[in-house]
């Protein structure tokens, strides 16, 4: 979550060092308070409305004054909708986590409140070289929620910036492996010169494993093919919003072939499009329409079509009638991937190899939790001039750690170990030298280490009231070995696959 502060008077030039340091702090507080609130929501609201309603909400401005906090949300529509339910929820649970907030405020960031989204009137600044008149995205409309057209430059006189695509939501930034490769083909495949072989596609995903990315990527790399193209990209939120702002200004037939006159068409989590049979029926009508021309439309869900409750049986069979495309969860060599590419981005900061091992093993649950993570970590090591370490990634990252985390014990590992290396049990906490018992109880220090939460004086109890010296010897000399003896590093990953499944 982005914390969007604006905490200090005057101008950043006119600000010590110690000061800049200090509102750089008081924002990355902000930001693993709200991480603490949000967990909380999502456990007492459950996961459907925590990822509807709660987990879009950025954080604003703080007035330390007035004790007011601002949360922003994308729409009117939706920041109204937390307002009357949640509001209540929100201000207390921010209480109680910073007494100094006295105030909560909900509603869409400065600049969004005036006309954003469709503009279904014909305006004279976004008239095709035709003339004929084209939906426009306003310049500051929220990536994701915002319906928005897009052509090639000058066409509407917008960048690729403020019309509703990510620009770092590309291809070239999707890594790929085996758990999205198929989703990555096809996601390419529609986006190429020729015509797909497949209409419409769907793309299904857990939150967060990287289908509105693909979404995104889809988007740019048809408009670079195809310079002249309108593309439609939008939420199903928003779509059912300026369908109903439609039928309420008797635009309905304008907002229809409009609509229809796209090449592609982008739908995101069209999950929340269920329930809803005026929008059903006109998303039908539209695909339908859209499908006969020859044009392209890219559905994406947290769900296969089937899975879709309260969906019209003609629309469920209009989804799925193309190519239903799984991005199953990344395994752990694609989240090493990840990681790296990433790293990319931050050049020069160095992150150990053992670090990036560490996060890549941990935090397993999706990949917007592993970016996040990396993330964190980076800005809070350049922020306090601190060197990334494992020991600094456990400190900071304790709130996304304990989420992903599956409880593995120190005694299950002994037992693992034991049984892997053919040891008694008791060598684990034994006095004895040999290497044949040494190697075994090293082994088993340095996964105890990566695998659990526990400290160093902890993991030296566990292992015959050893003091926390000879676990840290034991862990680099582990991550040295491996790096060295491709015997013990096989042996390591056999003995983490074997924990981890």
């Amino acid at each position: 979550m982005g914390t969007g502060g604006q905490r200090g008077s005057g101008p950043a030039g006119g600000k010590s060092e110690s000061e800049r340091l200090r509102e750089e702090q008081e924002a990355l507080d902000l930001a693993a308070d709200w991480a603490d609130i949000s967990q909380g929501l999502r456990k007492d609201l459950g996961q459907q409305l925590h990822s509807q309603w709660i987990k879009p909400i950025q954080l604003g401005s703080f007035c330390k004054e007035t004790g007011t906090l601002d949360l922003h949300l994308p729409t009117e529509f939706s920041a109204n909708w937390v307002a009357d339910r949640f509001a209540d929820r929100l201000s207390l649970a921010w209480k109680i986590a910073r007494p100094d907030v006295r105030n909560v405020r909900i509603s869409v960031p400065p600049g969004r409140r005036a006309g954003a989204g469709i503009r279904l009137g014909r305006d004279e600044g976004a008239r095709r070289p035709n003339g004929e008149a084209a939906f426009a995205a306003q310049p500051g409309d929220a990536i994701g929620m915002g319906a928005a057209e897009m052509g090639g430059p000058g066409t509407n006189g917008f960048g690729i910036g403020s019309i509703g695509l990510d620009p770092s939501l590309t291809f070239t930034t999707f890594v790929t492996g085996a758990a999205n490769v198929l989703a990555s083909n096809a996601a390419q495949r529609m986006a190429a010169t020729e015509t797909p072989q497949f209409a419409p596609l769907y793309l299904k995903a857990a939150t967060g494993q990287g289908k509105t990315h693909l979404l995104h990527a889809i988007g740019h790399s048809y408009l670079t093919a195809h310079p002249r193209a309108r593309i439609f990209y939008c939420s199903a939120e928003r779509f059912m919003v300026e369908f109903v702002q439609a039928l309420r200004q008797n635009q309905t037939i304008e907002f229809k072939a409009r609509l229809r006159g796209f090449d592609l068409l982008l739908v995101d989590d069209i999950q929340f499009i269920i329930g809803k049979a005026s929008a059903q029926e006109e998303l039908l009508y539209t695909i339908d329409a859209l499908l006969a021309e020859g044009k392209r439309l890219v559905f994406a869900a947290d769900r296969a079509p089937q899975a879709l409750d309260g969906v019209e049986q003609r629309l469920l069979s209009r989804l799925s009638m193309g190519l239903v495309a799984d991005i199953q969860p990344a395994d752990i060599e694609l989240r090493r991937a990840i990681l790296e590419h990433r790293l990319q981005r931050f050049s020069p900061t160095n992150v150990p190899a053992d670090v990036i091992e560490f996060l890549a093993r941990t935090i397993n649950r999706n990949v917007r939790e592993l970016v996040g993570g990396l993330n964190k970590l980076i800005a809070y090591a350049q922020l306090t001039g601190q060197a990334v370490s494992l020991q600094l990634a456990e400190e900071q990252l304790t709130d996304i750690l304990s989420a992903n985390r599956r409880r593995i014990t120190i005694d299950e590992i002994q037992r693992t170990v034991c049984q892997f290396y053919r040891v008694d049990r008791t060598e684990m906490a034994s006095k004895r030298r040999a290497r044949a018992v040494v190697r075994p109880r090293q082994v088993a220090m340095y996964l105890a280490k990566v695998l659990t939460p526990r400290s160093y004086p902890e993991i030296g109890r566990k292992f015959g009231g050893r003091d926390h010296s000879t676990v840290i010897h034991a862990v680099r000399l582990i991550e040295d070995l491996r790096t060295r003896d491709a015997d013990m590093d096989g042996d390591v990953r056999s003995l983490l696959r074997q924990l981890e499944s």
